[in-house]
């Protein structure tokens, strides 16, 4: 699927630049950027939802070991 993606000129110019220096289009860095965006924030999700999960199960360990 195709989108637009708007930058001001100061995004525009920092983008093109890196993409000179990397040998890369400028569509590759901004798609990679979001690859690795999702990926973060996807690995983000899944601690907090382990944390969530997990640690009210050791909440009275934890508690006596802050002890």
């Amino acid at each position: 699927m195709a989108m637009t993606l708007r930058l001001d000129d100061h995004e525009t110019e920092a983008l093109r630049r890196r993409a000179e220096h990397e040998g890369r289009s400028m569509q590759e860095i901004a798609r990679q950027a979001v690859r690795d965006y999702i990926e973060r924030t996807s690995r983000r999700e899944l601690l907090d939802q382990v944390l969530d999960e997990e640690l009210p199960r050791y909440a009275e360990a934890l508690e006596r070991l802050g002890k």
